[in-house]
């Protein structure tokens, strides 16, 4: 549920160092359109003259604010479709500098999380961790039972409430924001925000990453040439991850144009489309730090804490979006993303045409296949975004995995072209989806499906008439842009709690006074004096800010 503005208190402390850091970093213009509370107002600081550009600063925001507003930047790095193109290119660079936890402070967590104890399943555990994250940390180890040699990923000891606390905050900045300025209305941040948590909170989740190694070393079409780490289920939970040991090379070692790296390329391309259309399950963050180069060739991919999935028809509408991408139809890239979208809004389709074109003649060459692919489908989700259009957030994933494969594939191979990897992949869809029986299973199930649909309408009629006649009939109804009334009402009652405070304070001293009640202090009970000093404090406090108030 979207944290209210007198919940915002809660975590005060964390959201004053949140405007401080944003006032600081040249965005205080931007908080005072928010109506935040006034007591949160007071952590502006002077700003100063801010030299770097407004995408930077962001970027130098999300670093200050620490662990979880770095994930956040990274998942929102995901999201082409509410960024645009420059900040994209920030987020990506967003590094997570935090020192691994002592293996003193994780190994209980580890201990809890195994079904034996540490001595009976590992026959020795490296203390010094050899991967650190804001989330998460990885130690070696060595299985008791078979020796071999396997690597164990740990989340951070009380990463939940942190997490959890930054979220609330994040939401209601994102409700605000969302209320107040227009021009941020059609990215609908409250969503965006909400989706990001659900995406953090799987990767939290071990088993969830589990799974997603499984299940791709399952569909995995190209076995000899492409691989994920094998998992230890028996030996892993939500927040132990115990899996094989990739000791690889990263792909930044390779010799471009070397025949080896032309050949990862070539392979890494093939196997990250085939996932995407074919499987509708993919890796949906493959950049060089998540692959590694095994002595035997193999391309190993790493860290499944986000994947993508399509289903069919979310796959079936990618190839459409595909193809009018590569042949530069610009009006059947904007009515295929209409068709898309969630939601039936109308827009604006023309204007929408010359932007789509405009960036795509920046970026491709649809005559030759030259070009960045990748940052062409992040201009256009960006431009779908900001037009309304709400994809999926899978399809946002899909744009990103697509950048960094193909910034991949340029860095080991200079005559690399990403339309020789997806046009094949293209061609295979295109031929399922012709195929005459699968058309004619369209057709039954279609059939089908509105013919238990008709069936079922009299009742659905019938139950509604029955609510109407018994007066039972509800209708939900949202009330918007009471933030600021809950907080007046939440102060008022402060003011009101505290006047009878005072009132019972000089009452009750009064009467002290009147029993001359010891001990005395010039022959005035020190109950007394104690009374009316504090009822004095807490009256001009209580004054100030009335006339603070009156002032804003």
């Amino acid at each position: 549920m979207p944290i209210k503005t007198f919940e915002l208190f809660a975590n005060f402390a964390r959201a004053k160092e949140i405007v401080s850091v944003l006032a600081r970093n040249g965005f205080a213009d931007v908080l005072q359109r928010l109506d935040l509370p006034p007591r949160i107002l007071s952590a502006f600081g002077d700003a100063g003259r801010i030299k770097l550009s407004q995408w930077e600063r962001m970027r130098r925001v999300l670093e200050e604010l620490g662990p979880t507003f770095i994930k956040f930047g990274q998942l929102l790095s995901m999201r082409p479709d509410v960024a645009p193109e420059p900040l994209i290119d920030e987020l990506r660079k967003l590094q997570e500098h935090v020192p691994p936890d002592k293996f003193e402070q994780v190994l209980p967590l580890i201990e809890e999380s195994l079904p034996e104890p540490v001595d009976a399943i590992f026959e020795s555990i490296d203390e010094e961790a050899i991967a650190g994250a804001s989330m998460a940390q990885v130690h070696a180890a060595i299985l008791k039972e078979t020796g071999e040699r396997v690597a164990i990923k740990v989340q951070r000891p009380g990463l939940g409430k942190i997490i959890e606390a930054d979220f609330d905050i994040l939401m209601w900045f994102a409700r605000q924001a969302h209320e107040r300025m227009e021009e941020l209305k059609p990215y609908d941040l409250p969503g965006v925000v909400e989706t990001l948590r659900k995406g953090l909170e799987n990767e939290l989740d071990f088993r969830f990453e589990a799974r997603s190694m499984s299940f791709f070393s399952l569909q995995n079409a190209y076995p000899e040439s492409i691989g994920a780490p094998k998992v230890h289920e028996a030996y892993s939970s939500k927040r132990v991850l115990v899996m094989e040991y990739v000791d690889g090379v990263p792909l930044s070692e390779l010799e471009a144009d070397s025949d080896e790296a032309k050949r990862i390329a070539e392979n890494g391309s093939k196997s990250l489309f085939h996932q995407i259309l074919i499987t509708g399950f993919f890796h949906a963050d493959p950049h060089a730090g998540n692959l590694r180069l095994l002595e035997n060739g193999r391309l190993y991919l790493l860290d499944w804490g986000l994947v993508g999935q399509l289903t069919r028809r979310m796959r079936y509408g990618l190839v459409d979006l595909f193809l009018a991408f590569v042949q530069g139809n610009a009006e059947r890239v904007v009515k295929t993303a209409i068709n898309l979208a969630d939601s039936g809004i109308a827009v604006d389709e023309r204007g929408m045409e010359r932007e789509v074109m405009v960036a795509m003649r920046q970026h491709y060459d649809p005559e030759t296949g030259v070009g960045n692919v990748g940052r062409a489908i992040l201009e256009l989700l960006y431009i779908f975004g900001r037009n309304g259009i709400d994809l999926a957030r899978d399809y946002s994933l899909t744009a990103k995995a697509i950048l960094c494969v193909e910034e991949m594939g340029k860095t080991l191979d200079s005559d690399y072209n990403l339309r020789d990897s997806f046009e094949p992949v293209l061609m295979e869809m295109m031929k399922e989806r012709r195929d005459p029986s699968r058309i004619l299973r369209g057709v039954r199930d279609g059939a089908m499906t509105g013919l238990q649909y008709l069936q079922g309408l009299p009742d659905e009629l019938r139950r509604i008439l029955k609510k109407i006649e018994k007066d039972s009939l509800k209708v939900n109804l949202q009330h918007k842009g009471l933030d600021k009334l809950d907080y007046t009402i939440s102060d008022a009652s402060n003011k009101i709690t505290f006047g009878i405070i005072i009132g019972c304070l000089i009452v009750g001293s009064s009467l002290v006074i009147t029993a001359e009640i010891p001990p005395l202090l010039f022959d005035i009970p020190v109950i007394g004096w104690i009374g009316y000093v504090l009822s004095m404090l807490l009256g001009v406090w209580v004054a100030f800010d009335i006339i603070r108030g009156s002032k804003r």
